[in-house]
């Protein structure tokens, strides 16, 4: 596995950082389908984790 590239300065002047938000859709872009399959298993986990929890705390009804 190679080594991530320092984040390159935006365009504008030298000593301008970039954003958080720019730097993140930039690797996403760079990664491609990497990152989807990553994004796609934390939605399923975290959907996983609410059906869960959902259905852990569901309430006992009385003759049910």
């Amino acid at each position: 596995m190679t080594d991530p590239q320092p984040p390159q300065p935006a365009s504008g002047t030298a000593g301008e950082n970039p954003s958080f938000t720019k730097l993140a859709m930039r690797n996403m872009v760079r990664k491609g389908k990497l990152s989807l399959f990553h994004f796609g298993l934390t939605a399923l986990g975290f959907v996983g984790f609410i059906v869960l929890v959902a259905w852990l705390g569901r309430p006992q009804l009385p003759g049910a």
